[in-house]
């Protein structure tokens, strides 16, 4: 059997999944997560950080050592917003070729929402209706619509939990002005979709959303004891439940929120401006409910290079 593997280089987050293909379907083998942060910092000084490098690629490279020792002959490696914005991204690239053997490719945020689509219409679109898929990343958020595995329309915006957090700096827990500057700072970033809900683009849609900040918050919301892909992927968040959850993100302390059930522990300094971006892009958009997918850049990725659609959602 033919084994291809995908990993995305997030502001984030460095996401692998090893794929076998069986027939016409490629079905998940392995898929690994883990939070290096490469983005930490960009916002405020347009350069990657040399500790954040070095954490990337260590993890890179044991990403690609297992995915060669499963089978994998092709790797694709994609990096987004981070490695987009920084003036000394050929620092990582030249270390990553060096230790992990790969050469990732930067893709626009544009690109990067191309490849969520797909992702997503493969799990979740029906022919006829419209998708709309949500992208809330650490550095960036991507917005795609469409009635196929293409979208028809797609927008980046620089604003991310990462880079939301670090422009609000919140007290821990935030104050009351802390939560309000980070729904400003989201609704004025994404204030372009408001007017493509204006135009009617999305008019009947269905909002699929991916990525970590949803997906962690799906498992808080569900108070899940370990991490689990099959209860997560498909299912439902309304913008009722995601207000109460962000009240109650916000009210913890950084310590107890990482304690909470479902919390990635790395992921607890960031997940209330995750979250409040995910709300604004709901209400911008006039969504009164999203459909959680645990896929994203990597699935599309794989769709993309490799072709065929993918089996159900696993996590080893």
């Amino acid at each position: 059997m033919e084994r291809v593997a995908a990993v995305d280089v997030g502001t984030n987050t460095v996401l692998l999944t090893v794929a076998e293909r069986r027939g016409d379907a490629l079905v998940p083998v392995l898929e690994r997560a883990e939070i290096t942060r490469l983005g930490r910092g960009v916002d405020r000084t347009g350069q990657l950080d040399p500790a954040a490098i070095e954490d990337t690629v260590a993890v890179l490279a044991r990403f690609a050592a297992e995915a060669r020792a499963l089978g994998a002959a092709r790797i694709a490696c994609v990096a987004t917003s981070a490695a987009r914005d920084a003036g000394n991204g050929e620092a990582f690239f030249a270390a990553a070729r060096v230790a992990a053997g790969l050469a990732p490719e930067v893709i626009s945020g544009e690109e990067e929402a191309r490849l969520v689509h797909r992702s997503a219409w493969n799990d979740f679109g029906s022919p006829g209706r419209t998708l709309a898929v949500l992208d809330v990343g650490g550095g960036s958020t991507e917005l795609t619509w469409g009635t196929g595995p293409d979208p028809a329309g797609r927008r980046s915006f620089r604003i991310g939990a990462v880079r939301l957090t670090e422009r609000v700096a919140p007290a821990d827990p935030p104050a009351p002005r802390d939560l309000e500057a980070m729904r400003a700072g989201a609704r004025d970033a994404l204030a372009d979709v408001a007017a493509i809900h204006r135009s009617g683009v999305l008019a009947g849609s269905r909002l699929v959303a991916v990525a970590g900040t949803v997906t962690t918050l799906a498992a808080v919301a569900r108070s899940l004891p370990v991490y689990d892909a099959e209860q997560v992927h498909g299912a439902a968040l309304d913008a009722a439940a995601l207000e109460r959850l962000v009240a109650r993100l916000a009210a913890l302390p950084q310590a107890e929120r990482a304690a909470l059930p479902g919390m990635e522990p790395k992921r607890a300094d960031v997940i209330v401006a995750g979250a409040v971006v995910v709300l604004e892009a709901m209400r911008l958009g006039g969504f009164a409910t999203l459909t959680v997918s645990d896929r994203g850049v990597r699935w599309g990725l794989l769709h993309d290079r490799f072709g065929g659609p993918a089996g159900a959602p696993r996590r080893d």
